[in-house]
Formats: structure tokens, C-alpha cells, sequence
């Protein structure tokens, strides 16, 4: 027992030793994040900006509650949004997967073994055989290549974590837009409902005269046309809502029928203009900015990689085995070995300086979609900028033309009652006062949706609930594909077929 406490003394040993050898090539250290100059310079300050802080979930900002409700459940239910955060999953998975390298692995065994032998003289013999052997590999990340691999994909989940965001911004700014839209079609039903309610008033009128032989045929045609065309009007504008509302299901994660939301007929208030902030400081809260950004990094680990990779590398492996007659004795007896290995490339006909030379064109390629996406968010900013201040003017000038409009129409209706105006001119006057109602209408649709447009630029995301995995409600079971079957060619008549 003495000589077996003190074998097992020295295995203790060298597997402490072996372990600490371990230990002490393991890297300890996490990826970094550098930041990376933008290859264009941003301009020291936006065209025009608010002094309002614009909060993260910018359509709060509306004070729409149902407006709230939506997005919320967008960012909930919606199936691209879901796909998004299951490619995050993914990109997770690939970076825990290209670390592992970092790490030893350890492999174990088991076997058992019986053979029977027959001789002349001993007759028939078993023999039984039990073993049990642990195998560690460690390859020494000497020039940090598989360091470098390790950080280039987590570099890239960071950045499928910001396309992400990227992508719920977007989902908002669509479900906002679709839902002022459906607001405007709704407000246009209204609108169009008290414009055919004035038509049929003005048609008795005109209808009165004709009978009293103070007007032509021609009059009442013309006012009963006016009629049946806004109702026509109206129908389209019903069918448009209705378009909108599957659109907004479908982004709400809804099938087409499954929306039944009453909109209102008043389009939201705008708030006050949101500040913009110095443009330097403003690009690096864009999600799509930081992605960029951040695949620049990982193009550039991905360079010390491919540097790496043409130096030789070390491996390390520890061969731990046992074998013995009977289970209990399998601890008794071990057979313990330390190897190192040494592997230098000698001709691999030009592969790894070829890929050196691809990640690099890969880095400058990724510096450019960097700046491309800087001057996109700057120009996205400007454009909202300058669309809502024309807009605003546009709708100020509307506004003064219904005016007018509305003074020009009372004075003619007036004067086609008395006789010193014709019908035409009348008709005239009447249409171009509804059409400018309409346009009106749709003018202020358009001025909020431009301050949507400034808050998706501006935005530089929230934290996110996880939405539910999508999971397969039973098991999947094996079907035939379908096959096109050929189709027959026509028979040619005969005789007088």
C-alpha cells in the first residue's frame, strides 16, 4: 500500500504540473473595441435643430397612445425583427464557438474487451480487459491568431447586435408612418363624407332652379356628376385604409384579417423640433454607424489572423491511460505522456500571403462602407431637416389659400343663387376648394411624416425585449416533394372535329 500511495503522490504531481503549464499559456483577456476614425469629416454642426430632447422611444414624443400600443407590439410580434434577433443568436454562437480555441480540449475513453481461446491442452480460456484513457490538447497561441479569430467574431456579433437595433428603429418608423397614413385616409373619409353631404345640399338647390326654369338641364347633370364623383372618391380612399390596415397587421405580426383598430380622423400634433447635437458625437449613436464601425475592426483582426497563420505553431498534448483484468484495478496502474509539437509552413504555393492580401482588400473595403454609412446618416438628417421646413411653409401657404378659397366659394355660391354668375364658374370655384381641402389633409400627413423621417435618423436605439424563439409546434415528419407530371400536347382535330 506504501508503494501505491506514492505512485499516486507523483501522478498528483505531474498532473498539478501539467495543469499549471496550462495555465499559464491560457490568454486572459477579452476582445477590445478601438474606435476608428470615420474616413470623411463630419460638419461641425446640422443645417437647423431644436432644443427639445427627443427621448429614446421617440413616438412617445406624439403623445399617441395607440400609436405606443402599436410599435410596442411590433417590436414584440414582428417576424423580421424576430429573424434579426435569432441571427444575433447566431452570430453569439459563432463567436463562444471560434473561442474555443483558446482552451484546451479533453477527450475521454472507455473500452472493454473479452476473448476466448481454445487449445489442446488448457481447453477453453477467457480473458477480460477493461481501459480508461483522458487525452488534453492545447494549441499556445504564440502570435495570437486564434486570439485574433476569437475577436473578429465577436467583433462581428456586436455588430449583428447593432443591425438589430438598426432594424427596430426601422420597424418603428414603419409602423408610425403606416399608422399616420391610415390617420389620413381616415381623416380624408371624413372629409370626403361632409364634401358629398355639401354636393347633394347644393344639387337640391340647383335641381329647385331648373324646375323653376332659372337654370338648364345642364346644371343638374353637372352637380349630380360632382356627387357620384366624390363618392367615388370615397370608396377609393376606404379601399387605401384598408390596404393600410393589412400592412400595419403584418408588421404588427398579425395576419391581414386580424385588425380591427379605430383610427382617428386628426392627424397627431407636431412636438417641437428635437436638437440635433454636434454631428462628430451624433454619428457614433446610429446603430448602423456603430455596425459599420465595428465590422471595420473585425475585417482587421481578421488581418492579424492571416499574418499569424504563416508562423509556426505549438501544440501541446497531455495522454493519460489505463488498462487492467478487473474494473477495480483500473485506478491502480497509469500511463501518463507530455508531448509538444512544432508546425512551420513550408510551401503551401502562395495561400496564406494571398489571404493576407484578401483581408486586407477586406479592411479597405469595410472602411468604405464606413464612410458610405456616415455621409448616409448625415445626409438622412439634412433631407428630414429641410423637408419639414418646406413643408412647413407649404402647409402655412395651404392654409392660406383655404382661406381664400373658402371666401371665394361663399361670394360665388352667392352669386350664382342671385343670377350674375354662371354655373361654371360656380363649379369651378366649388372643386378647386375641395381638391385644396384634400390636398391640405394629405400636406399635413406629410409633415409628420417627415418629423418621423428626423426621429429614425436621430435615433440611437433602447434596450430591446427579447422577442419569443420561434418553435416548431410538432415533429417534423418526412414528405415527397411534389414532381411536375407532364403535360400532354393537343391531339390534332380529325375529319370535321
Amino acid at each position: 500500500m506504501a508503494g501505491r500511495s506514492g505512485l499516486t503522490t507523483g501522478r498528483r504531481g505531474a498532473a498539478i504540473s501539467a495543469a499549471a503549464l496550462l495555465a499559464a499559456v491560457l490568454p486572459a483577456c477579452a476582445p477590445r473595441a478601438v474606435r476608428v476614425t470615420p474616413p470623411v469629416p463630419a460638419p461641425e454642426a446640422f443645417s437647423a435643430g431644436g432644443k427639445a430632447a427627443a427621448p429614446p422611444k421617440w413616438w412617445t414624443a406624439f403623445g399617441d397612445r395607440k400609436l405606443t400600443e402599436l410599435v410596442e407590439e411590433a417590436l414584440r410580434g414582428n417576424l423580421s425583427l424576430r429573424s434579426a434577433w435569432d441571427r444575433l443568436d447566431q452570430a453569439r454562437a459563432l463567436a463562444a464557438q471560434s473561442g474555443s480555441g483558446l482552451w484546451p480540449t479533453l477527450d475521454g475513453s472507455a473500452g472493454g474487451s473479452r476473448t476466448a481461446q481454445r487449445t489442446p491442452l488448457a481447453g477453453r480460456t477467457y480473458a477480460t480487459q477493461y481501459s480508461l484513457g483522458l487525452v488534453a490538447a492545447y494549441e499556445v497561441d504564440l502570435w495570437g491568431r486564434v486570439r485574433s479569430t476569437r475577436d473578429a467574431a465577436h467583433l462581428d456579433a456586436c455588430a449583428t447586435a447593432e443591425d438589430l437595433r438598426a432594424a427596430a428603429i426601422t420597424l418603428a418608423a414603419e409602423v408610425a408612418a403606416t399608422w399616420v397614413a391610415l390617420i389620413e385616409q381616415r381623416g380624408q373619409s371624413a372629409l370626403l363624407g361632409e364634401q358629398i353631404e355639401t354636393n347633394e345640399k347644393y344639387l337640391e338647390v340647383i335641381t329647385l332652379k331648373f324646375r323653376r326654369g332659372q337654370g338648364s338641364a345642364t346644371d343638374a347633370l353637372q352637380q349630380r356628376q360632382l356627387v357620384e364623383s366624390t363618392q367615388g372618391d370615397r370608396v377609393l380612399v376606404a379601399s387605401a385604409a384598408k390596404v393600410l390596415e393589412h400592412q400595419l397587421a403584418v408588421l404588427l405580426g398579425r395576419p391581414p384579417t386580424r385588425l380591427d383598430v379605430d383610427a382617428p380622423t386628426k392627424l397627431p400634433d407636431l412636438p417641437p423640433l428635437p436638437a440635433t447635437g454636434i454631428p462628430a458625437e451624433w454619428v457614433r449613436r446610429r446603430p448602423d454607424v456603430r455596425a459599420a464601425e465595428l465590422r471595420v475592426q473585425a475585417a482587421d483582426r481578421r488581418v492579424a489572423a492571416a499574418i499569424a497563420d504563416q508562423f509556426p505553431t505549438l501544440g501541446l498534448t497531455i495522454t493519460t491511460q489505463t488498462t487492467a483484468e478487473q474494473i477495480r484495478n483500473l485506478f491502480d496502474n497509469w500511463l501518463a505522456s507530455l508531448a509538444a509539437n512544432l508546425a512551420a509552413p513550408l510551401l503551401d504555393g502562395g495561400r496564406r500571403r494571398a489571404e493576407v492580401r484578401r483581408t486586407r482588400a477586406a479592411v479597405a473595403e469595410e472602411i468604405n462602407a464606413y464612410g458610405q454609412a456616415v455621409l448616409t446618416s448625415l445626409r438622412e438628417v439634412e433631407d428630414a431637416l429641410s423637408q419639414e421646413a418646406k413643408q412647413s411653409e407649404y402647409v402655412a401657404s395651404l392654409a392660406r389659400q383655404l382661406e381664400l378659397s373658402r371666401k371665394s366659394t361663399d361670394q360665388t355660391r352667392d352669386n350664382y343663387s342671385k343670377g350674375t354668375t354662371d354655373f361654371v364658374r360656380y363649379l369651378t370655384t366649388l372643386l378647386s376648394h375641395q381638391r385644396l381641402q384634400r390636398t391640405h389633409l394629405q400636406a399635413l400627413r406629410q409633415l409628420v411624416g417627415f418629423r418621423i423621417d428626423l426621429y429614425r435618423a436621430l435615433a440611437g436605439g433602447w434596450p430591446l425585449p427579447r422577442a419569443p424563439r420561434a418553435r416548431v409546434s410538432g415533429p417534423l415528419e418526412p414528405v415527397d416533394c411534389p414532381r411536375d407530371e407532364p403535360v400532354a400536347e393537343p391531339k390534332a382535330p380529325r375529319g370535321n372535329e
